[in-house]
């Protein structure tokens, strides 16, 4: 991967991936984040698309310099990266979709069509402005903490990148944003601005606003993780069918509103361990919830078939700054220390596979 590409090869990136973002059915993103004993913060998300992005881990240390990815970067931001972060792109450009940097802050962009609205572009914003898939990088490279973000978030603009072949369209994003406390946000271009609301469940998916999804928890507040007791009618006991009676009505489709309620259900449901490295495996587990197989989400367009599925699931680690994923060919776990890789990289920004084919043990005369 060539990190010194020119502008005109960045834009032909930046071209490439909001294309697939609009034509491909990129919308069942989920994540979600416990808290264990020890106050360590862990958080789980899954990438759907409808192919292949090709993401590799970039390991971005401290004071390398950071552009913007826009048709002109004279006229955006660039600066220095405060702190150095690990995270995954997509279709190798130097930008961050999912990532931790060495303080713990966690950054996730997930998709919200319909109802980003940036900024429009001017002499007054220039030196602030930043493409849409710029903003999770910007996080990464200059908060520590949630704090930090509140105070920081909109010192930046975020504005259009026009695409010739979106018809003048840009990718639309939001943002969640966790630290190592276990305090949350999430940050939503609206209107030109950026809203930020505080996450104290730790839930976020796709379109419509953050604000909305909260407010439709309202109609699944008869879930419970308690079976239904039974009930008698007359002289005739009725008694549910085996397990799971008290979660009856949990939404189970792939829409944002469902994946919403569904993450707010388990992760509420999950027992609190001892330790982060426990909880690890517990979020890993979670996120089988969200795992979408290919052909369970299709998009019927002209002459051509598209499918959802999910491309990589991350986990990290704020305790331990650990960052680790799985991918659709390869279900084993593969972690990163992100102040390990940031030391190891010697102030070079350093690339890591993600794709591989999964090895398969042969434990047929294992006699133990």
């Amino acid at each position: 991967m060539n990190t010194s590409s020119s502008s005109i090869t960045r834009v032909g990136l930046v071209a490439a991936l909001l294309t697939a973002l609009i034509a491909q059915p990129s919308l069942a993103c989920t994540g979600l984040r416990l808290v264990s004993a020890d106050g360590g913060a862990v958080v789980g998300r899954t990438m759907e698309f409808g192919f292949d992005l090709q993401s590799k881990a970039l390991v971005v240390p401290a004071g390398h310099r950071l552009s913007n990815t826009l048709v002109d970067p004279t006229q955006g931001l660039s600066y220095d990266a405060k702190y150095g972060f690990v995270g995954a792109n997509v279709l190798g450009m130097e930008m961050i979709v999912d990532g931790v940097n060495e303080k713990g802050l966690y950054v996730g962009s997930f998709y919200f069509p319909g109802y980003a609205g940036y900024a429009q572009p001017g002499p007054d914003n220039q030196d602030r402005a930043l493409a849409p898939e710029d903003y999770g990088m910007w996080l990464l490279a200059n908060c520590a903490s949630i704090a930090e973000v509140k105070q920081r978030y909109n010192h930046v603009v975020l504005v259009p990148r026009p695409i010739e072949q979106l018809g003048g369209d840009s990718f639309a994003a939001h943002f969640v944003v966790h630290d190592s406390t276990g305090a949350s946000v999430v940050i939503e271009p609206v209107d030109g601005g950026l809203r930020i609301y505080d996450n104290p469940l730790g839930v976020i998916t796709n379109s419509p606003t953050f604000d909305w999804h909260l407010t439709n928890l309202r109609n699944y507040i008869n879930l419970t993780v308690s079976n239904v007791p039974t009930v008698k009618l007359d002289d005739i006991d009725l008694a549910g069918f085996g397990q799971g009676s008290g979660m009856r009505g949990l939404p189970g489709d792939s829409t944002p509103p469902s994946r919403f309620v569904r993450a707010v259900a388990y992760s509420q449901a999950a027992n609190q361990l001892k330790t982060a490295e426990e909880t690890v495996k517990q979020v890993f587990h979670l996120m089988n919830v969200f795992d979408i197989p290919v052909g369970s989400v299709r998009d019927h367009e002209e002459k051509k078939v598209s499918e959802d599925y999910t491309l990589w699931t991350t986990v990290s680690d704020l305790k331990n700054i650990r960052w680790m994923f799985r991918t659709y060919d390869d279900q084993s776990i593969r972690s990163i220390d992100v102040r390990a890789a940031l030391d190891a990289a010697n102030g070079k920004l350093q690339v890591i596979e993600m794709n591989g084919p999964q090895p398969i043990t042969d434990v047929s005369t294992d006699f133990h």
